[in-house]
């Protein structure tokens, strides 16, 4: 052998006068079917084509084709992120490694559970600088720095272990995207078809939760009580059990952005994602409760962490490190989300608790009054983003690409009435959107999903277009078309005055959608957005609607002075 792959034949199990042969690229697929998988994204390769194959032959792992790699690790990503399962890609080495390394970096920001599988040059050719094809220098290196967790199979007699790690890695929490390389000779090695058997000894299976009595009685006793409830929520599937003690002691909800829809945002105590507000912060600074659940305290959520949390924090989070990690808390209950919540409403639920009446009602007028001040600042967007609401199912999926349209209003004024209905770009990388829309849907294929999206960052990706196609993904792109990079403008012109490089020459939208095979239409007003949306609905098949911001009205985004500042030029 030189310096390509051989490749072992694997005889199809059900081609008459065959011998099946059982490989480590068959023991792969063996291990993510006990893990419940079904559907894995990708592009095929040389580098693991062996993989490829016993899937087909397999045949019970749908396989989803991505035009990029960084198109399908977002795929698999939004596809765990919207039904609460391992995400799963597979893409070829070196290169094909390297470009899904900046969408492993959104799911490591996501905490999103996914195993990615790669290829490796020939197990003999590893870090010996033959320029193998497809070599990197460090491809493990590489794979660490954007993963929770990187591992290369040195023995392919131990791929069941193997995967059983990574597999647990993943799904673990903190949780966050595992890499796996496969030396490609390693994949048609055939191995032994024996049993690895995992005994797990639970010597007291229902342990008793205990949450301490002076825990309980400050929950009772807060009159001015809020809860901030995060990602946590969602992935511990609390949003009963919080709901619950929402209804028992009458709390301000404010939600991060990521824990959109752990209570329906049409509940009438649920202020949402808009924690950073000036009404939000009045509460805060007047609170005697927070009950933090599941949340991480991001700093564009909170004021680069200014907010002015109260002492009385009592914090719920599975993630041992979320102790004192962003604000002080003075408990932190170490558990999951809805056992400990269950517990805490179990115990509430025999004591009378009489609800701060006035309280109630100012958190009632604090939530009216953010959303009146942000209908305030983004003028035709507000009756958009009602037309939306109203439109489009209550069990929609939404996902905001970065843009100004998705973290202006798109991510506030959009209610979510469910878990998993809210996917965004946690990490703030442009352009991850239309993939992750179509992740999103090929994981909820019976919800309508939609994205916000940019012209600047959508052209990142805009190939995966035809993936939607391939794949049968009715998804609707809301295409917000300011000419360049919107957010960006504000930026250079609010700090220096000027701009640069920020002004795009795009195609025509509408053709470029037609010729991926999507129905498509531009508009120029609401009324006739209105109607567009109304058509992109009734289609049932990938659609775009090409809103043209210069006619609508351009959004004049705000940030802060001090942030602002913080781009001139300054003594170090």
């Amino acid at each position: 052998m030189n310096n390509q792959t051989e490749f072992t034949a694997v005889a199809e199990p059900n081609v008459k006068g065959y011998k099946t042969e059982f490989t480590v690229a068959d023991a792969i697929v063996k291990e993510l079917l006990q893990a419940g998988v079904e559907a894995v994204f990708g592009i095929v390769s040389i580098h693991n084509m062996p993989i490829y194959d016993a899937i087909l032959r397999d045949g019970n792992i749908r396989t989803v084709t991505a035009r990029g790699e960084s198109g399908a690790v977002n795929m698999a990503d939004a596809y765990a992120r919207a039904t609460g399962k391992l995400g799963v890609v597979i893409t070829s080495t070196g290169t094909g490694a390297g470009n899904g390394a900046g969408s492993l970096s959104e799911a490591w920001n996501s905490g999103t559970p996914v195993l990615h599988i790669t290829g490796e040059a020939d197990s003999n050719y590893i870090g010996t600088d033959q320029r193998y094809i497809h070599e990197a220098k460090d491809q493990l290196k590489m794979m660490e720095g954007a993963n929770k967790a990187a591992y290369l199979l040195k023995r392919p007699k131990q791929i069941i272990p193997f995967m059983r790690k990574a597999i647990k890695e993943a799904l673990t929490v903190p949780t966050g995207p595992v890499t796996i390389s496969i030396p490609t000779n390693f994949q048609t090695q055939i191995i032994p078809q024996n049993q690895l058997i995992d005994v797990e000894t639970v010597q007291n299976p229902e342990v008793k939760i205990n949450i301490p009595a002076d825990v309980v009685e400050r929950i009772a006793l807060a009159k001015r009580p809020i809860i901030w409830a995060g990602n946590g929520v969602i992935a511990s599937g609390a949003s009963e059990e919080l709901q619950k003690l929402v209804d028992k002691i009458q709390p301000a909800v404010v939600t991060s952005e990521s824990g959109k829809g752990s209570i329906p945002e049409n509940h009438p105590l649920c202020i949402g994602n808009f924690a950073y507000f000036p009404q939000v912060e009045e509460l805060l600074e007047k609170s005697d409760l927070l009950i933090s659940v599941g949340v991480r305290f991001r700093g564009s959520e909170t004021n680069g962490w200014t907010l002015p949390v109260p002492e009385n924090h009592i914090n719920i989070d599975l993630n041992p490190n979320a102790f004192n990690r962003n604000f002080d808390t003075l408990y932190t209950l170490n558990g999951d989300a809805k056992a400990v919540l269950q517990e805490i409403n179990t115990i509430l639920a025999n004591k009378e608790i009489r609800p701060n009446q006035a309280y109630v009602e100012e958190v009632k007028s604090a939530r009216q009054s953010v959303r009146d001040d942000l209908r305030s600042q983004i003028g035709p967007y507000g009756e958009v983003a009602d037309i939306m609401r109203e439109q489009l199912p209550d069990n929609t999926v939404l996902v905001t690409d970065v843009t100004i349209p998705g973290y202006t209003w798109g991510n506030k004024l959009f209610d979510i009435y469910e878990p998993r209905n809210y996917l965004y770009m946690t990490g703030g990388g442009i352009g991850q959107g239309l993939p992750m829309a179509i992740g999103a849907q090929i994981g909820q294929p019976e919800k309508k999903v939609v994205l916000i999206a940019g012209d600047g960052g959508f052209m990142v990706n805009s190939s995966e277009m035809i993936s939607a196609i391939q794949e049968d993904a009715p998804i609707i792109v809301l295409l917000f078309d300011d000419g360049g990079y919107g957010i960006l403008r504000y930026y250079q012109e609010a700090a220096y005055g000027r701009r640069i490089s920020v002004d795009l020459k795009n195609p025509d939208f509408v053709m470029l959608a037609k010729s991926m095979g999507f129905e498509s239409e531009k508009v120029r007003s609401v009324e006739e957005f209105k109607a567009g949306l109304a058509n992109a609905i009734a289609s049932k098949k990938p659609y775009m609607v090409v809103v043209d911001v210069e006619a609508v009205g351009v959004l004049e985004y705000k940030d802060s002075d001090e942030y602002i500042a913080s781009f001139r030029p300054k003594q170090g």
